[in-house]
């Protein structure tokens, strides 16, 4: 039935109607034949998430399309989520709201979910507030919660606590888990720490999560039916003589793992695991023993039927498809001694090997070392978990303190397995086949030395220069950097984004071992904070900084890092011209110093095969409006297609390819007035976080019918 329902779900969610009709239409027929409840099942299943799944996606293009209006607005309502940090030091949360008051008078709010914007607020998802502000359009997503609008908030009044026990009970463990965490440390062991105890991962530095999942174990931070183990333990420890008896403590463990999920807010993983363990635990009270398969395949029809949407997040895919490969893969090797290693060992390649489709789906690779990286971190964070889970509950710092090092030890192991090699699906598809044949005795040897090859190969970047020169828009999620290169080897990159490791691994996609010459368009960390370390990766030959030293600790920190490593850094005016191999560079602005960085960016125009690609870096009107229109073949978008470019001088420029470099965010980034515009003129849009990298062959694009290069 669980399989039903999943299909049913992701038909109704994409809207494959056809497809859905038929499937339904064979499953009926299926019962007609076969008269069995399995298959009455399996239609029940196939039909309830097939309407599931279409519910949520109506709900989702009922917010995204909602009109909620602009203007100065007063609302109540319910904190839908914790406020999160946000650049300049705000916060954001996304709001249920009930009322709005017009006139001197309160009616129902019947608009969606918005995104509220304010400055730092005490608060906590489920508690009631009063939001005074401005309202706009801007459907997006506060997390996970999509909203329909945005409020720039003057004013955020909490007016108490939450109204349900479960969200108060629930607010109060978490807050203490995080309050004492806080209270001795702000490190990155203490963030990843708060990930171990209730999901909570917010603090951790971008560069180490992606350390995380690049070293495969950014799972440790998903909430899993460990986690929730744990947690009834302890639950029914406290308990004390409430929870004699098997019938009492299922009854006190079902209302635990409510609490639970209030706790770690609820994310899919924690829904799957809670789920699961509310089987077994219900079992027990009805006097069924419930296996663990059952109680998987019961959790995830439940959880689909209630919300269809999740068949869609990559967070439930992972989690269903890990908890279904250790089942099937656990006991494989149990026989073996020592058995702890072996059982250990097998669920991690089990489990690896079961969500290895999706990661390679998503991210187009996965860690190759991810087993032996999870087999050695895997003790480290159960010990981490037990003990801080202890030392939060008693207010025992020294115990705190314990479970921190614990996890800077696996946040090392991460750091250390980053840089370790990525396979794709060719990789994969081979060691995947020598583990097959493998199973044959007589086969064993020669497969060790397949599998020796197959490893060292993947130890070396396979990079290539292109035939002719290329421009490639790199998707480094919320930030720009782009790399233009030429036949004979030249390459110029211009920007970093805002993470090292997601430009080193553009970098190594790309086969880039040096750079000729480093561009930065301006001081703001979604364009630089990526090139830290650079020079550590990469032979620098010669660098163009923006006039801006002395006003940000990122931009400093890299001329500190380039001159130090005998980098030839230079301060290009308006006007500096130079040719690179194929490329002629100009250097068009800033015209003058302005007050705001954006308008302070560097622009180049670059010119090679007969084509032109401009970089805007984050020029904003005022530098526009001096500058005048410039023409160019392919212009990069400014500030990730914000609201902040002049609309006439968008279409004056009139690019015949517009490309934005965006990833998710919360800003309402690209700006649809910008998209649209650009459209208007005849420029044809690509973004980085619908296509990934978009790279064009700049003769083919001389050429008038341009192509994409490959």
């Amino acid at each position: 039935m669980a399989a039903a329902t999943w299909l049913g779900a992701w038909l109704g969610w994409v809207g494959a109607r056809p497809a859905a009709v038929a499937a339904i239409v064979l499953a009926t027929l299926l019962v007609a034949v076969q008269r069995h409840p399995i298959a009455l099942l399996v239609v029940a299943g196939l039909v309830g998430g097939c309407l599931s799944g279409a519910a949520a996606a109506a709900r989702r293009d009922a917010v995204l399309g909602a009109e909620v209006g602009a203007g100065p607005v007063r609302l109540a309502g319910v904190a839908a989520t914790d406020p999160r940090s946000v650049r300049h030091g705000g916060a954001m949360f996304a709001l249920d709201a009930r009322w709005i008051e017009e006139g001197g008078s309160w009616r129902p709010w019947e608009g969606p979910r918005l995104a509220v914007t304010s400055d730092p607020v005490t608060l906590a998802a489920g508690e009631p507030v009063m939001v005074d502000g401005v309202l706009g359009d801007g459907p997006g997503r506060v997390g996970r919660t999509l909203v329909g609008g945005r409020v720039r908030a003057g004013s955020v009044t909490r007016v108490g606590p939450a109204r349900s026990p479960l969200m108060r009970v629930g607010n109060a463990l978490r807050a203490r888990v995080l309050g004492v965490l806080d209270a001795g440390s702000a490190s990155p062991s203490g963030a990843l720490l708060s990930g171990f105890l209730v999901g909570a991962v917010d603090d951790l530095p971008d560069r180490d999560f992606e350390a995380l999942r690049r070293s495969g174990l950014s799972h440790f931070v998903a909430v899993s039916g460990s986690n929730v183990a744990l947690f009834l333990a302890g639950w029914w420890l406290v308990a004390g003589p409430l929870g004699w008896g098997p019938r009492r403590r299922a009854v006190l463990g079902l209302a635990g793992v409510a609490v639970f999920v209030v706790v770690t807010r609820w994310e899919p993983s924690v829904m799957r695991a809670g789920a699961m363990a509310g089987v077994v635990l219900a079992g027990r009270l009805a006097g069924l023993v419930i296996s663990p398969w059952t109680a998987l395949g019961a959790a995830v029809a439940g959880t689909l039927l209630v919300s269809g949407g999740l068949v869609a997040d990559l967070g439930m895919q992972l989690s269903v498809a890990a908890t279904g490969g250790i089942l099937l893969g656990a006991p494989l090797w149990t026989g073996r001694r020592p058995r702890w290693v072996w059982t250990a060992l097998g669920a991690t390649m089990a489990a690896q090997a079961a969500v290895a489709p999706i990661l390679l789906a998503r991210f187009g690779s996965m860690p190759l070392m991810a087993p032996l990286t999870n087999l050695v971190a895997a003790p480290v964070v159960a010990f981490a978990t037990m003990v801080g889970g202890v030392g939060v509950a008693l207010g025992a710092e020294p115990a705190v303190s314990v479970a921190r090092s614990a996890a800077a030890v696996v946040l090392a192991i991460a750091r250390t397995a980053a840089d370790l090699p990525q396979i794709g699906w060719a990789g994969t598809s081979l060691l995947a086949g020598a583990g097959l044949v493998a199973t044959r005795r007589r086969a064993r040897p020669w497969v060790a030395g397949v599998a020796v090859v197959t490893v060292a190969a993947l130890l070396v970047p396979f990079g290539h220069v292109p035939s002719g020169a290329r421009v490639m828009f790199l998707d480094v999620g919320q930030g720009d950097s782009t790399i233009l290169r030429g036949a004979s080897g030249e390459v110029i990159l211009i920007d970093g984004g805002g993470d090292p490791l997601v430009l080193a691994d553009r970098l190594r996609e790309q086969g880039v071992d040096h750079v000729d010459l480093l561009v930065v368009s301006h001081r703001h960390a979604d364009h630089v904070a990526g090139l830290a370390g650079i020079t550590l990766q990469v032979v620098v030959g010669t660098a163009w900084l923006p006039s801006q030293l002395g006003e940000g600790p990122v931009l400093d920190g890299l001329y500190e890092e380039l001159t130090g490593a005998a980098v030839d850094v230079r301060f290009p005016a308006p006007g500096t011209t130079a040719t690179l191999g194929a490329f002629a560079l100009e250097v068009l602005g800033p015209p003058r110093r302005f007050a705001s960085p954006n308008d302070g960016s560097l622009v180049l125009l670059v010119r090679a095969a007969g084509a032109s690609v401009l970089m805007t870096g984050d020029i904003e009107a005022i530098a526009q409006s001096e500058m005048g229109p410039i023409g160019a073949d392919i212009m990069k978008v400014p500030h990730q297609g914000a609201a902040t470019s002049d609309p006439g001088w968008l279409a004056a420029s009139a690019p015949r390819i517009a490309v934005i470099s965006v990833g998710p965010n919360d800003y309402g980034h690209p700006s649809s007035e910008v998209i649209a515009v650009l459209e208007a003129a005849g420029a044809e849009v690509h973004r980085t976080d619908f296509e990934g990298t978009v790279t064009f062959d700049l003769a083919a694009v001389a050429g008038g019918g341009y192509r994409r290069a490959g």
